[in-house]
């Protein structure tokens, strides 16, 4: 007898911590592309993508098959112990596919926080130096290194610390909360005056767009200015393109639309088109400092998700993956646009291709963040068989992450239960 999404709710509860968090207390039964199907046979459209995981969408027909020959061949050797060809395919693949003039090497991980803490420990190497500048409101992981480099505290730091030293935050330039290039340049420079010598930091990681701190985007001068700034001072530049990589924003990697090169790049999520694998891809000059044995894990890089990669890098080319996210990126600006014009709760409506983001106010005030109806939007949501995601430094915006193998006909299913739930959702509010 099949249980009910309150009967694994009911489960879950006894079995598994609530701080693994539940956006939606509804229960998977079957995915494919851009629509779920719960246990109780209810239909969702998803713009979530599993956080960003799915640019290909679910079960897409040539990962499943590149995963099912795989699985015939072999599951896990460990590549440090018996290596197989396709890491190194995918690895010349990658190389090829950063916006980085070098050579490069790629090492291959499994989650975006071991990306991460690998992009610490070579910038560190490489140049001798142990301090590390993030940026406010970015998001690089849950493994302690990856919470002192988050800029959120809540709910991501608090109780955790202390954290590991050495590890500095400058606001990031965001227009919309105030915070212009200019200022983020100038705290870059106050860090360097007040807290630590340009000469001791190793790396500035920064997200071209940034995911969980609210889909706020580096301008291209800021960018082309943080790297005359890291050039300067020998300092490596990482950019984390976990969330805005593979084909999201329209460009393959979220930092080509500002022409900067990068050192480092950091990407997971989409690259394995839902199998875990995340990757660290830079200049061969950098990774030459790290000895033997100093990178690489038991799973890092396993064959079955090598394989769905693979798969993944031919779907790019063969169904044109960017220019699918500039036009589904149209799309659904046209269809908020459309709906800030009705509702004062909009006060932005931002992306670059298809990484787009609502920022809920009161009243087109920027400075007063809407958390409760943007709470209230992704549960409503939910039950109106719409998969929502919040984020933001403020916890205000509403990120859209749909697939970009989406049919054009299912964003506007989507847009349409969007517009509904927040004429519904405000409407209440309103009443009460």
């Amino acid at each position: 007898m099949k249980q009910t999404n309150q009967q694994w709710q009911s489960r879950r509860e006894q079995a598994v911590p609530q701080g693994v968090g539940n956006a939606l207390p509804v229960y998977i039964e079957k995915a494919k592309n851009a629509e779920i199907w719960d246990v109780e046979g209810k239909r969702y459209i998803d713009f979530a993508s599993g956080i960003a995981v799915l640019n290909t969408g679910h079960n897409h027909p040539a990962v499943i098959d590149a995963v099912r020959q795989q699985l015939e061949k072999f599951t896990h050797p460990c590549f440090q112990v018996t290596p197989y060809g396709n890491y190194i395919e995918l690895a010349e693949r990658l190389n090829k596919l950063v916006p980085i003039s070098e050579p490069c090497q790629t090492l291959f991980l499994t989650t975006g926080a071991e990306a991460v803490e690998n992009a610490i420990k070579v910038a560190r190497i490489a140049t001798g130096r142990s301090a590390i500048i993030a940026f406010r409101g970015a998001f690089h992981g849950r493994t302690l290194l990856g919470m002192a480099l988050t800029g959120k505290v809540q709910p991501y730091k608090k109780g955790y610390g202390p954290f590991p030293a050495g590890i500095y935050h400058a606001p990031y330039p965001a227009a919309y909360l105030g915070v212009s290039d200019t200022q983020a340049l100038a705290s870059l420079a106050g860090i360097f005056a007040a807290d630590v010598s340009p000469d001791e930091v190793a790396a500035i990681i920064i997200e071209p767009v940034q995911g969980e701190g609210g889909f706020y985007a580096a301008s291209p001068s800021f960018m082309k200015q943080l790297r005359a700034l890291c050039d300067k001072h020998g300092i490596v530049l990482i950019a984390d393109e976990i969330q805005s990589g593979f084909c999201r924003t329209g460009k393959t990697f979220a930092i080509e639309h500002s022409g900067v090169e990068p050192d480092l790049v950091t990407m997971a999520k989409s690259l394995a088109g839902g199998f875990p694998l995340s990757a660290l891809v830079g200049k061969k000059s950098l990774f030459e400092k790290a000895m033997p044995g100093g990178l690489g894990g038991t799973y890092a890089g396993s064959p079955v998700a090598i394989a769905a990669a693979l798969a993944v890098t031919e779907i790019i080319e063969k169904e044109n993956l960017n220019a699918r996210a500039q036009a589904i990126g149209e799309q659904i600006t046209r269809g908020l646009q459309e709906m800030a014009e009705r509702f004062d709760c909009i006060g932005d409506v931002r992306g670059y291709g298809a990484m787009i983001a609502m920022e809920l106010v009161e009243e087109r005030d920027s400075h007063r963040p809407n958390k409760e109806l943007t709470q209230a939007l992704v549960k409503e949501a939910g039950k109106q068989g719409l998969v929502l995601l919040s984020c933001g430094v403020r916890a205000n915006v509403i990120r859209f992450l749909v697939p970009l193998t989406a049919e054009k006909e299912i964003v506007n299913e989507g847009l349409n239960i969007l517009s509904s739930c927040l004429e519904l959702v405000q409407n209440t509010r309103l009443t009460k």
